[in-house]
This record gives structure tokens, C-alpha cells and sequence, in this order.
């Protein structure tokens, strides 16, 4: 059920430039403000059934009240089918180019957005997993897979998988601190902000000026 007309609990005001005018629809009434309706109003309840509510063309007030409703495309919208079905075009689009993109991925890219997207060991995969794990991303998260075939980010975030998973950065105080797990290094890299994602603030460390090194040698470890 939709409010129809203005209360202190739900008010329902429209500016029309000049002040805030209360509306209130009665479905005996020219108008949908309540100042240019008289005395005689006769209230109806406007009552969505199943999520829907049709009004016919010979009910010009209760469009307009509805227009000018300030619950409008918030609890309810109207129907547009047209607009529907661009937004429908805009996300098949986006399907079809994302699976088109992960088609032609080369391994060592299926593996890159394995480790940063989907959170998995591509080692612990076959190919055919790999491929139909990294399709499936592409058509459920289209936007995202292709933004992310395009962020330098994404190449930082799989170094440091890779890292963590072959035990050259490892995670102590209770995931509080990132450490060097290498021969001849074992110190403290960083401190992970609370709430944040160890790997990515470690990527994000190393994509800025005083981690320049730190990736030089990290990337030369993994490559060894």
C-alpha cells in the first residue's frame, strides 16, 4: 500500500518552484494537491497487488499522483519497456564481449584472473577447469572480468598470490603483519590496515614508489 496523502508521519510534499504543496489523491477530485481540491474528497487507498498496479488512462489524477509522488523510482517505478530492454541489450553486450575476452586469454592470463578473481590455485586445476572456471566469471560477472583484463593492479595482486601461496610472504599476529619468508629475509614488510585484504594492500604497496624495489625482488624470487 502506497501512502496517498500528506501526514506529518509520511509526508508527501511536491516543489513546484515556489513552495512545497501537500498532495493527497481522491479519486473524486481534478487534482492531486490538496489545496486545489474542495471540501467533498473521497479517499482511496492505492493498493499495489503482486508488486503491480495498473491505472487506466480515464484515472488522469491518480498518474499524475503518482508522478509526483516523492516515493517515485525509490519504492516503485513505472514501467518502461523500451528502457527495459536497453538495459537487458547493455548487459547481454557486456556477456558476450567478456566471454569473448576469456575465449582468447592465453594461459597465463587465465591464471592471473584465477588467483585475483575467482581466489583459486590455478595450479591445483586442469586446463578444462581453468578455461570453464574463467568462462563462467566472464558470464556471470561480465564488467568486472573485463575491467579487470585492463587493470595493471590485477598483474600486482596475482605476484603477490603467488607469493603467499609458494610461502615467500607469509601473515602473523593473527593476519595483523605480512613478513618475508625468503633465505635471507624474514622481516616485517607491512602492516595490513583492519578490515582491509592483505594481498591487495600488499599489490597496492608495491605499485607505488617505496615498494618499487620490493616488487623487483619479489618478481625475481617467483621467477626463479
Amino acid at each position: 500500500m502506497l501512502p496517498s496523502r500528506h501526514t506529518s508521519r509520511s509526508p508527501l510534499l511536491h516543489f513546484d518552484g515556489t513552495s512545497n504543496r501537500p498532495l493527497r489523491y481522491a479519486k473524486n477530485q481534478k487534482s492531486p494537491f490538496e489545496d486545489e481540491q474542495d471540501g467533498n474528497v473521497v479517499l482511496e487507498p492505492i493498493i499495489f497487488e503482486d508488486g503491480m498496479l495498473a491505472v487506466p488512462k480515464e484515472n488522469p489524477v491518480l498518474q499524475e499522483f503518482l508522478y509526483l509522488h516523492p516515493q517515485r523510482d525509490m519504492v516503485f517505478e513505472e514501467i518502461d519497456n523500451e528502457r527495459d530492454a536497453q538495459e537487458d541489450l547493455e548487459i547481454i553486450n557486456y556477456e558476450v564481449d567478456a566471454l569473448i575476452a576469456a575465449k582468447e586469454c592465453g594461459i597465463d592470463t587465465m591464471e592471473i584472473m584465477c588467483r585475483v578473481l575467482i581466489g583459486s590455485n590455478p595450479e591445483k586445476l586442469s586446463t578444462a577447469e581453468l578455461k570453464r572456471d574463467i568462462l563462467l566469471y566472464a558470464r556471470n560477472y561480465p564488467e568486472e572480468f573485463l575491467d579487470a583484463l585492463n587493470d595493471p593492479m590485477v598483474k600486482l595482486q596475482n605476484l603477490v598470490a603467488k607469493c603467499f601461496e609458494q610461502n615467500k610472504l607469509g601473515l602473523r599476529n593473527k593476519g595483523k603483519d605480512v613478513y618475508f619468508n625468503l633465505k635471507s629475509n624474514k622481516t616485517k614488510l607491512l602492516t595490513v590496515p583492519f578490515g582491509e585484504n592483505p594481498q591487495y594492500i600488499v599489490a597496492s604497496y608495491l605499485n607505488s614508489d617505496d615498494g618499487l624495489e620490493t616488487y623487483k625482488l619479489l618478481d625475481k624470487v617467483i621467477n626463479e
